[in-house]
């Protein structure tokens, strides 16, 4: 099976303030999305940057043959949420924002407004009979939004505070995600087939990256790699690795390649992943754009300005 995360970039049905302005715009979006998904065949893809419900709908139905949907009802400030587009049936078994229970509120803004849960919600689904259980995220975002609607500083240490409310928001989301695996490992990562996808908004050795892995020393191409020990109970192994070097990016942000999509899997499934990707299988991200400091540049523009990140599990 292929298990798969996605950003969509803003998929958003044509006349809002997000989405593409018309009819035209839309349909090379849903068109450009669509091959890629097609190509890629996966058997589940998480998905982020949902605006619409009826837009996902209009996108499977692009697709051809009958793909279940599962959709967070936890939506960010723009309405966006995270969620599934699977070839079978999914069963919904967690959608929360809630931070635990010992994490304190964290710092959001200049005014001391504080952050007391996810921005976005965490979306957990069950699949099959083994279970295959799933939970898709997108955590919070490195762009940066000041005062105003500005997305740019009134000066350097605006930049620098703002930085941080962002990275105490996204580690703050990245600990609760993790309480989230916990529950669906058990306490048996051996026995338990549990994967963890999304847009993490940083890269492998990030230190919110690194909260969701559980017990560090067995990383994919490390020397415990192959020694079994009581942390496989609780670890989660990040695909990347296995993502062939020249391909080891998800995005562009000025001019910098950046891996910030990111496969999470439990003990039993990362001993059986058989290869890992970014974009399409064999060739690696589709000419993704540079993006800069202002989201609204990209609005109406065909495709996604991330590339699907993707892991092949062998039976």
């Amino acid at each position: 099976m292929l298990l798969g995360t996605w950003n969509l970039e803003n998929l958003y049905r044509p006349g809002g303030p997000f989405g593409p302005r018309d009819e035209a715009s839309y349909e090379a979006k849903l068109a450009a999305l669509a091959a890629v998904i097609t190509e890629l065949d996966p058997t589940l893809l998480g998905v982020q940057e949902v605006g619409d419900a009826e837009a996902l709908k209009d996108l499977a139905a692009l697709l051809g043959d009958d793909w279940c949907l599962a959709l967070s009802e936890h939506a960010d400030s723009r309405g966006t949420v995270v969620g599934f587009l699977s070839r079978t049936e999914v069963t919904v078994v967690a959608d929360t924002t809630a931070f635990p229970a010992k994490l304190r509120p964290v710092q959001a803004d200049d005014a001391g407004l504080t952050a007391t849960r996810a921005g976005r919600g965490f979306l957990a689904v069950e699949v099959g009979d083994g279970p295959l259980r799933v939970a898709v995220c997108h955590l919070k975002s490195k762009l940066l939004t000041y005062p105003d609607g500005r997305f740019q500083p009134r000066d350097e240490g605006e930049r620098a505070r703002y930085s941080a409310y962002a990275l105490y928001r996204r580690a703050a989301e990245a600990t609760a995600l993790r309480a989230l695996a916990d529950d669906l490992l058990g306490g048996d990562g051996q026995g338990r087939d549990v994967v963890i996808l999304g847009d993490l908004n940083d890269e492998v050795q990030a230190a919110t990256t690194q909260i969701l892995l559980g017990p560090p020393g067995s990383e994919i191409g490390t020397p415990g790699r192959d020694r079994p020990d009581r942390g496989d109970a609780a670890r989660l192994w990040d695909v990347a690795p296995l993502i062939p070097p020249g391909q080891r990016y998800s995005r562009i942000h000025s001019g910098r390649r950046e891996l910030i999509d990111h496969v999470l899997l439990s003990h039993r499934l990362a001993r059986r992943a058989t290869a890992a990707g970014t974009g399409l299988p064999g060739e690696g991200p589709p000419g993704l754009p540079s993006v800069g400091p202002d989201p609204t540049e990209r609005r109406g523009a065909p495709g996604s300005d991330h590339a699907p990140v993707w892991v092949r599990v062998g039976g």
